[in-house]
C-alpha cells in the first residue's frame, strides 16, 4: 500500500493535491484494500437429522467409514459429535458433499445395486429431512447474510463503466490481471478478491481514463483520414526484416505463404492509439477453381519481438473487385496486414525469403491484389461534445496562454461542487446524499485552495469518487433489492455495463420493482445492439468461448483449419444463440436444429455444399450434413478437445455440466487420469472400460460418458471422422460413438443420442436457467435455490422454454430480485 501512496504523492500535478489534502482519499482508498474478508458461509450446523444418520448406519458405513473409505469419503466425519467443530467451520465443501448424497440416493446410485434395491419409503427416510435441514440452513443464513457476498465490478465491467462515465473507448481490461472463473464464470463474488495488485491496476485505468477524457474535452478534434493508393502500400522499408505487398499490373499484390512478416503495411502504421477504420478495396488473383482466396485481416507490429497480432476479420477476395470494412484498436506503432490465410492454398516460393529480395519472380499460387486502402481515426464513443458534457457540464474551455487550454469558470467552487455530486451520483449508480458526497467535493475545494488549477481540482474528486467502494463494489442489502440496485443488476447482466438514463428514470420514479416494468425492460436491452454484448459476453464464459484460443489443432493432422476457420467457429455460435434470443427459440436448439449460421470457409471446413460468401447467413441443414444444435459447433468441439486427441471424459463433463445441469464431483485422488494413446494402440474406449470398474469411478461416467461418445465423430478441429488420426498415419482406429445407458437403452451416434436428450426438455431449461442465475446474481445456485429455478422452468413451458422467456422469467425471480 505505500507504493501506492508513494505514486499519490509523487504525481501531484495529474492528481491536482498535495500531501496535505491526500489523506481524506487515502481514506478512500483504504476503504477498498482494508475492507473486512467476505463472510463465509458456514456449514449446517448441529447434527444432521437422526433419521439420516439411521440411514447411513443401515446402508453406508460397510464402504464409507475410516482411512480406506470408498472414493475417500468417510462418513463418520460428517455425523460424529465429535465433527461438530467442523461444521462451524467448514462451509460450501461440507454442504456440497450432503447434497451430492442426496442426489445419488435419490437417482438411485446409492447404495450401488449389488447392496440390493432400496424402497422408495427407505430413500424418502434420508432424502426428505437432509433437505429440510440444509434448506433450513441457507434459508437462515440468507436472511442474514444474503445469497452474494460483497459483488464487485469486473474487468470488463469496470472498463465499460469508465467509457460510459466519461464516453471514452480506450481499451482498459486487458491491462488487469486474469480473474479467477468459478465454475466458468468471472462475476462469482465468491472468487472475486481485491489485492495490493490489483488496486494499483484499478488506480492506473482510473488516471488512463481521466487523462483520455480531459484529453478529448479540452484539445481540438484528433483527426486522421487517408487513402493509400497501391504504389504506397507496397512501398518498402530499407533495412526491415519484412515483406511488404509487391506491385504487380498497378496493384498491391501479396501472396499465398507461411512468411511470418508478410502483408504488412507500412503506411498504415498508426500515430498514436486509437480506434481506426480500414476500408480495403481488393480482388484475387489466380482464384481456385471452386471459391475466391479467403484472406484474413489482423494488426500489429513489424518487430520479431512483437505479440500475437489482433485479427479483425476475414473476407473471400474474387475476381470481381470488392469493398470491407474492419474496425480495430491500434496502439501507435501497429499497422495493418492483409494475406490469403487459407490453410488449403498452395504456397508461394520466394527466392529472398523473408527479406524481400525477388519481386517479381512468377507465381503460380493464389494471391490477393489490393486496389486501395482507407483508414480513419473513429471514436466509439460519444464525440467530443458529449466527452465534455459528461465531464464538465457547461464550463468553457479556453486558451490559456502558451498554446495551452484549460477550464474557466466565473465561480469555480460552486461549478466544482455541483459537478463532483453529479459525478457521485452517476459512478455510484443511485441517489447520493449531500453528506455522503461531501468528502468528495471537499477534496476538490482543497485542491483549490492549495492554488491547483480548476482542470486538477476536478480530477482530484472525480479520482476519489472512482476509487471509492461505493463505485467499484455492488451497494446491496440482505433481502429484496430496491429500484436503484435493481437497475444495476438488470444493466450488468444483459449489457456489462452501469444503467443508462431510462433504467435511472424508473427507478427513481420506484416504477422498476414491478414485474411487467422489468419484463419489457429486458426485452428494450436485448433488443438494442447492446444485447450482442450480452450474447458474446455471457457465451464466452458459459460455453468457454474465451478459451478457444488456447489451444491449437495439429496442423501435421488438421491441416484444413486455419484462423478463419475458428473466427468463422465464433461467429456462428454468436450469431446462432442472437436468433435464439431474437425469435425465442426454444432450448432444444442447443442440441438440435435444422439450420446452422455459416460463411462459404467454415461451410467447406464442414462439407456442407451450396454456401457462397464471405458473411454470415442462416443456412438449412440436411441429414447429411451431420450438424444441428449448438453441441455440434466447431466452436464447442474445439474448446473440448486439446488440439491433437479429443476425450470423452473431457466432453462428456462440458456438456453435463454445461448443457445438462449436472454437476460432476472432481474425480477422486486415488484414480489416475487417462493418459490418451497418440500411437493409436488402444482406443479411449477401452482405457475408460479399465478405468471405470469400480463403484466409485462408475457413477460419475453413467452420466459424462455418453455425451462424451456422442461426440467421438468430430476430431479436435471439429471436422467429422470415422477413424482416428494418428501421427504417421498408420493403424487407424475406427471411432465408435455408440453407448449402452444403464436403463439398457443404447444409442449409435450423435443423432440417436439427441432424440434420448430432447425427450427431457426440461433438463435443458434447468441447465441454462441455472447458469443465468448464476452469471447474473453472481452467486452459483445452491440447494436450497432449486425449487426457485424449477418454477422458472415451469413458467416457460408454454413458449418450449425459449431463450428470451427465460431470462426474462429469471429477471423477474425473487433470486434475481435479491441480494
Amino acid at each position: 500500500m505505500a507504493s501506492i501512496f508513494s505514486e499519490l504523492i509523487r504525481r501531484p500535478g495529474r492528481i491536482g493535491i498535495t500531501p496535505g489534502t491526500l489523506l481524506l482519499g487515502i481514506g478512500l482508498i483504504l476503504g477498498i484494500a482494508a475492507s473486512p474478508p467476505l463472510a463465509v458461509a458456514a456449514g449446517p450446523t448441529g447434527l444432521p437429522p437422526v433419521e439420516a444418520r439411521r440411514f447411513l448406519q443401515a446402508h453406508c458405513y460397510d464402504c464409507h467409514q475410516g482411512d480406506e473409505s470408498e472414493a475417500g469419503l468417510d462418513l463418520l466425519t460428517l455425523v460424529e459429535p465429535a465433527a461438530d467443530e467442523v461444521f462451524l467451520g467448514e462451509t460450501e465443501d461440507l454442504t456440497e458433499r450432503w447434497v451430492r448424497m442426496i442426489d445419488r440416493v435419490r437417482e438411485g446410485e446409492m447404495p450401488p445395486a449389488s447392496a440390493g434395491e432400496l424402497s422408495t419409503d427407505e430413500i424418502e427416510s434420508f432424502v426428505e429431512p437432509v433437505s429440510d435441514w440444509l434448506r433450513s440452513h441457507q434459508r437462515a443464513e440468507t436472511e442474514q447474510l444474503g445469497r452474494v457476498r460483497g459483488k464487485r465490478l469486473t474487468n470488463l465491467q469496470l472498463e465499460r463503466t469508465l467509457h460510459d462515465l466519461f464516453g471514452i473507448d480506450i481499451p482498459l481490461a486487458d491491462g488487469f490481471s486474469d480473474e479467477p472463473r468459478v465454475g466458468g464464470f468471472v462475476s462469482i463474488a465468491d472468487g472475486q478478491a481485491m489485492s495490493h495488485f490489483q488496486l494499483e491496476q484499478h488506480l492506473r485505468a482510473v488516471d488512463a481514463s481521466l487523462d483520455e477524457a480531459f484529453r478529448r474535452a479540452g484539445s481540438k478534434p484528433d483527426r486522421y483520414d487517408k487513402t493509400f493508393s497501391p504504389t504506397e502500400i507496397a512501398k518498402r522499408r530499407p533495412g526491415q526484416r519484412n515483406r511488404e505487398p509487391e506491385l504487380r499490373e498497378g496493384l498491391a499484390v501479396v501472396w499465398s505463404s507461411r512468411l511470418i512478416f508478410y502483408g504488412r503495411m507500412a503506411v498504415t502504421t498508426a500515430p498514436a492509439d486509437g480506434w481506426y477504420r480500414f476500408t480495403i478495396r481488393a480482388s484475387s488473383v489466380k482464384s481456385p477453381d471452386q471459391h475466391g482466396v479467403w484472406c484474413s485481416v489482423r494488426t500489429g507490429p513489424c518487430v520479431s519481438s512483437a505479440p500475437l497480432l489482433q485479427t479483425l476479420g476475414g473476407f473471400e477476395a474474387t475476381e470481381t473487385p470488392g469493398e470491407w470494412t474492419f474496425e480495430g484498436w491500434l496502439p501507435k506503432g501497429h499497422m495493418l496486414e492483409v494475406r490469403p490465410a487459407d490453410a488449403n492454398l498452395k504456397l508461394a516460393r520466394f527466392a529472398g525469403g523473408q527479406v524481400g529480395a525477388g519481386e517479381g519472380e512468377p507465381q503460380d499460387v493464389p494471391g490477393v491484389a489490393i486496389h486501395q486502402v482507407t483508414m480513419t481515426r473513429v471514436h466509439r464513443g460519444a464525440d467530443d461534445d458529449g466527452v465534455r458534457e459528461r465531464l464538465i457540464g457547461s464550463l468553457r474551455v479556453e486558451a490559456t496562454g502558451q498554446g495551452a487550454r484549460g477550464l474557466v469558470s466565473d465561480q469555480p467552487e460552486a461549478d466544482v461542487s455541483e459537478l463532483v455530486r453529479d459525478f457521485a451520483r452517476r459512478a455510484f449508480r443511485r441517489p447520493v446524499a449531500a453528506d455522503e458526497s461531501e468528502p468528495y467535493v471537499q477534496i476538490a475545494l482543497a485542491a483549490l485552495a492549495e492554488g491547483e488549477s480548476l482542470d486538477r481540482a476536478m480530477r482530484a474528486g472525480y479520482r476519489a469518487v472512482l476509487c471509492s467502494p461505493r463505485f467499484l463494489y455492488f451497494t446491496e442489502l440482505p433481502g429484496r433489492l430496491d429500484d436503484h440496485a435493481i437497475a444495476s443488476r438488470l444493466s450488468y447482466f444483459l449489457w456489462n455495463r452501469m444503467p443508462d438514463e431510462t433504467l435511472i428514470g424508473l427507478a427513481d420514479r420506484g416504477e422498476l420493482s414491478r414485474p411487467e416494468v422489468i419484463r419489457e425492460q429486458v426485452r428494450r436491452m436485448l433488443a438494442d445492439p447492446r444485447g450482442d454484448d450480452f450474447v458474446q459476453d455471457f457465451s464466452d464464459q458459459w460455453l468457454d468461448l474465451c478459451d478457444i484460443d488456447f489451444t491449437e489443432p495439429d496442423p501435421r493432422l488438421y491441416r484444413d483449419f486455419d484462423p478463419l476457420v475458428q473466427h468463422a467457429m465464433l461467429l456462428e455460435t454468436r450469431h446462432y444463440l442472437r436468433k435464439m434470443l431474437d425469435e425465442d427459440l426454444s432450448v432444444n436448439h442447443l442440441i438440435d436444429s435444422d439450420f446452422t449460421v455459416l460463411n462459404s470457409r467454415l461451410a467447406r471446413f464442414y462439407g456442407i455444399e451450396g454456401v457462397e460468401g464471405d458473411q454470415m447467413r442462416v443456412v438449412p441443414l440436411r441429414p447429411k450434413d451431420r450438424r444441428g444444435g449448438l453441441l455440434t459447433h466447431g466452436s464447442i468441439l474445439k474448446v473440448t478437445a486439446n488440439g491433437t486427441v479429443t476425450s470423452p471424459v473431457i466432453r462428456g463433463v462440458w456438456v453435463s455440466e454445461r448443457m445438462l445441469g449436472e454437476h460432476i464431483p472432481p474425480p477422486p485422488t486415488n484414480v489416475p487420469a487417462i493418459e490418451p494413446d497418440i500411437r493409436g494402440a488402444t482406443t479411449i474406449r477401452e482405457q475408460l472400460d479399465k478405468h471405470k470398474s469400480s463403484d466409485s469411478c462408475a457413477g460419475c461416467h453413467v452420466k459424462i460418458d455418453p455425451p462424451g461418445f456422442a461426440l467421438e465423430n468430430y476430431d479436435p478441429a471439429g471436422q467429422w471422422r470415422t477413424k482416428y488420426l494418428t501421427a504417421g498415419g498408420k493403424g487407424r482406429q475406427a471411432v465408435d460413438p455408440s453407448y449402452e445407458m444403464p436403463d439398457g437403452e443404447t444409442f449409435s451416434g450423435i443423432e440417436d443420442f439427441k432424440r434420448l436428450v430432447l425427450r427431457q426438455p426440461e433438463r435443458l431449461a434447468y441447465g441454462l436457467a441455472e447458469k443465468l442465475f448464476t452469471y447474473s446474481t453472481g452467486a452459483a445456485v445452491r440447494f436450497g435455490d432449486r425449487e426457485e429455478v424449477w418454477r422458472v422452468v415451469e413458467q416457460t413451458r408454454d413458449t418450449g422454454h425459449g431463450f428470451r422467456s427465460l431470462v426474462e422469467a429469471v429477471a423477474v425471480s425473487p433470486l434475481f430480485l435479491s441480494k
